[in-house]
């Protein structure tokens, strides 16, 4: 029995290896001679596992943050390329810069879609709770400033300025 697991885990590790790798389940499938069914099925699971392991998750997080950092990186320099192409007028350099530019962001999209099958419902929950503490400081913000009118106006500028551009909070002047 524990041999049988054993072999399981270890099938599971290799289809995800050659995933993390840029394989899909069909190439995998050949590479590994099992069915394109086992292989989608070693992925899954192991989504499954990563994202009910918060160690895992947060060592995906950084691998993730990482290579987006990295693909940054490479489009910047791809750019610089450009700028050069174009100012040595080299229509050639110029067509492969934003040919690598476009191959990069595609390569970037694709990674971090598959990253977004672990990340969403995380990166979702984080928004939500940050929403929640911003409304909450700019309730507490407002009710500081109708307690102290002195400061009110400075608040409500302040406000204004960070506040979202479809939200207006307006100032009401009480001294009337």
């Amino acid at each position: 029995m524990e041999d049988k697991l054993v072999e399981h885990l270890d099938n599971v590790n290799k289809v995800v290896e050659k995933y993390l790798a840029g394989s899909d389940p069909t190439q995998i499938s050949k590479e590994l001679s099992m069915s394109r069914q086992t292989v989608v099925g070693y992925i899954s699971e192991w989504r499954q596992m990563a994202a009910d392991n918060a160690a895992i998750r947060a060592r995906a997080k950084e691998a993730l943050v990482g290579a987006d950092t990295h693909y940054s990186k490479l489009i910047s320099k791809a750019y610089e390329v450009i700028e050069e192409a174009t100012t040595t007028a080299n229509l050639s350099a110029k067509t492969q810069g934003i040919k690598l530019v476009m191959d990069l962001e595609k390569t970037r999209i694709e990674m971090l879609q598959k990253a977004g099958l672990l990340e969403n419902k995380e990166l979702a929950e984080e928004m939500i709770e940050i929403e929640e503490r911003q409304q909450a400081l700019i309730e507490i913000l407002k009710d500081i400033a109708s307690e102290y009118p002195d400061i009110r106006d400075e608040i409500m500028r302040r406000l204004s300025k960070v506040s979202k551009q479809k939200e207006t909070i307006v100032i009401v002047n009480n001294d009337v």
